[in-house]
């Protein structure tokens, strides 16, 4: 198990998404990536691509106008 880190700070969405799923193809099962976003609409559009695609949204949490999202990788 390894984390895993994305800058997607100014980044609009879908773009975030598309991001993580890129990064997701190259990672192992059990892997975390953790996203860091300044677009709010990540809130919603990143735990429902998760859930859709079975992995697991594990927190997702605003912090000082940063959005960070950390997914646990399911293959």
């Amino acid at each position: 198990m390894a984390d895993y880190e994305i800058n997607a700070r100014r980044l609009l969405c879908p773009m975030p998404v598309i991001r993580m799923q890129e990064a997701i193809e190259d990672l192992n099962n059990e892997d975390r990536i953790i996203v860091t976003c300044t677009d709010m609409g990540v809130m919603h559009d990143i735990p429902a691509w998760v859930r859709i695609h079975g992995h697991e949204c594990i927190s997702a949490e605003e912090k000082k106008g940063e959005y960070i999202i950390t997914v646990k990788v399911q293959k």
